[in-house]
C-alpha cells in the first residue's frame, strides 16, 4: 500500500469500496500483465487434413498510475530541520488511483474486453423508483434481493450507492428513531457503500474476485533538482464469475 508516511493511504482507502465487499487475491507483483481465463478450444474444428490450433482467452491487467512532485528543499526540511512538510500532492495522487480503480470495478474498460459490476453481460436490472418517499428504498432493495435470492444467490449481500441516493437515507422513518441506512445494513451485511456510480447495485460477493498484481505503492522516478518526482501507482483486474450475482437499480429517467 501507499507509504503511510507519505500520507496516502488513508486518502486512497476512504474512496475504495470494491475492496471491502468483493474477494481479494493477491498481491502477484507487477508482472502480472494478464490472466488466463477458460478452458484452451480449438478456433474451429480442423478438417481430415488440416492442422488445428488451440486458443486461450485472457484478460489484461490494468496498471494504474499518477505522477507527483515534492520540493527538494521541503523534503530536506523535513528530514533535518522538523519543518512541516505539504503532503497534498501525494493524497491527491493517492486518490486519483483510487477513484480508477473504483471506475474499473464498476464500469470496466469496454474498449479492452474488460467488463464491471454495472455493465457486465448477464447481470440482473431493475427500475427503482424516486427515492424521495421514504420507504422506496427499502422496497426497492428488496426487489433486488429477491432478484437474487430467485437466481440462487442467498447472500450476504453489499449495496453499492451513488453518492445522492447514499445522501438520501440519513432520515428516519416517520415514528421511529430508526434512519433509513441502519434499515439497509441489516439486509445487506456486507455493508451499504456511498461509491462514484449512478443509480445502485446489489452485489452477491460470489460474483467474483478482485486480482492484485502490484497493490498501492508509492514509486521514485527522478530528481530534476527542484522536485523529486514520485507516482502512486497499482495493478489490478475484476474477474468476473457469475454476473447473474449481480442486480442493478436503475435511476428513473427524468
Amino acid at each position: 500500500m501507499v507509504d503511510d508516511r507519505l500520507g496516502g493511504a488513508n486518502a486512497a482507502a476512504d474512496l475504495l469500496t470494491g475492496r471491502r465487499f468483493l474477494e481479494v487475491e493477491g498481491p502477484y507483483g507487477v508482472g502480472l500483465t494478464a490472466v488466463e481465463i477458460g478452458a484452451d478450444e480449438f478456433c474451429r474444428q480442423p478438417k481430415p487434413d488440416e492442422a488445428g490450433a488451440v486458443l486461450s482467452r485472457a484478460v489484461a491487467v490494468p496498471m494504474l498510475r499518477k505522477s507527483f512532485g515534492l520540493s527538494v528543499r521541503r523534503l530536506q526540511g523535513y528530514a533535518q530541520l522538523g519543518q512541516p512538510l505539504d503532503l497534498t500532492p501525494v493524497e491527491d495522487a493517492a486518490e486519483a488511483v483510487a477513484r480508477r480503480e473504483e471506475e474499473f470495478i464498476y464500469y470496466g474498460q469496454p474498449q479492452y474486453g474488460l467488463e464491471g459490476l454495472l455493465t457486465a453481460e448477464g447481470r440482473h436490472e431493475l427500475k427503482s423508483s424516486d427515492w424521495a418517499e421514504v420507504e422506496q428504498a427499502l422496497h426497492d432493495v428488496l426487489a433486488a434481493v429477491n432478484r437474487l435470492d430467485a437466481s440462487g444467490f442467498h447472500g450476504p449481500y453489499a449495496l453499492a450507492l451513488s453518492p445522492k441516493l447514499y445522501n438520501t437515507l440519513f432520515r428516519r422513518y416517520e415514528g421511529s428513531d430508526m434512519l433509513q441506512l441502519e434499515h439497509l445494513k441489516r439486509l445487506c451485511e456486507l455493508g451499504v457503500f456511498k461509491a462514484a456510480i449512478e443509480g445502485a447495485v446489489l452485489i452477491d460477493p460470489h460474483v467474483g474476485k478482485l486480482l492484485i498484481g502490484q497493490d498501492l505503492m508509492t514509486g521514485y522516478s527522478s530528481n530534476d533538482g527542484i522536485h523529486h518526482q514520485l507516482f502512486v501507482s497499482e495493478s489490478l483486474v475484476l474477474m468476473l464469475h457469475d454476473p447473474d450475482a449481480v442486480c442493478v437499480l436503475k435511476p428513473p429517467t427524468g
